[in-house]
């Protein structure tokens, strides 16, 4: 099933990237520190997303089986240099802040990986809204992370103050900040909460008789198992 709807739901719900696929986890704990941070990554991720696949779906029939891996590492990397362009040009407080990340999402498994899965597989339209659908589960994922640290670490939300901060100076009461969560361990504490928190409704859910949609995965035995690099890296040796 090909439905737009249903490519939307399942980057968002079913195989969340963050949450679901584990997946971009890179700039997930490293530029989470705000809500902003998080929505302006997951938003040009999905920008670099829609286009790639719109793309290489377009030269699914075009580009030959051994180079397709070269060929898409290019096209992603050339959406990359314009999203990089834009954002520097027009919103260059953001662009500061993400930095280094920016460029680095042409190495994302996440826009590499639909690419191969789906885009190279699959009509323009549904390509279109597959690259969507991951594209904002992603930046869901990156928001609710950079909610949670912001609010816990510095008491605010989208640069807000919403928690008046204590002032040692005066002696006013407020809330003490609980730095930890603006730094690299904050970032795993909250995605295992977020994680654990999703799974543990799932599984109410599941309890009280509702259909769970659970992601497709390969199962077990991954090291013994050479289907992923097999379609991913022929050897050339695959029965047609």
């Amino acid at each position: 099933m090909n439905s737009c709807t249903e490519r939307i739901y399942n980057g968002l719900i079913k195989e969340n990237p963050t949450f679901v696929m584990m997946l971009g986890m890179c700039p997930t704990l490293a530029v989470t520190t705000s809500a902003i941070n998080g929505v302006g990554m997951g938003l040009s991720t999905t920008a670099v997303l829609v286009m790639s696949n719109m793309l290489i779906s377009l030269l699914r029939k075009i580009i030959p089986d051994s180079l397709r891996i070269p060929a898409f590492i290019v096209v992603v990397a050339s959406f990359v240099t314009i999203v990089d362009f834009l954002m520097e040009g027009f919103v260059p407080s953001l662009y500061s802040a993400l930095g280094l990340y920016i460029p680095l999402i042409v190495v994302n498994c996440i826009i590499l990986g639909r690419a191969e899965s789906y885009a190279s597989k699959n009509p323009v339209l549904p390509s279109i809204f597959d690259g969507l659908g991951m594209g904002l589960g992603f930046t869901l994922g990156l928001t609710c992370i950079g909610i949670v640290r912001e609010i816990i670490g510095a008491g605010q939300i989208f640069g807000y103050q919403l928690l008046p901060l204590a002032d040692e100076a005066s002696g006013q009461a407020g809330y003490v900040p609980v730095s930890i969560f603006i730094m690299a361990p904050g970032a795993f504490l909250v995605l295992a909460f977020l994680v654990a928190l999703q799974n543990r409704l799932k599984r109410k859910a599941a309890e009280r008789g509702k259909k769970v949609a659970e992601a497709k995965t390969c199962g077990e035995g991954c090291a013994s198992c050479s289907g992923c690099s097999s379609q991913v890296f022929p050897t050339g040796n695959e029965k047609e």
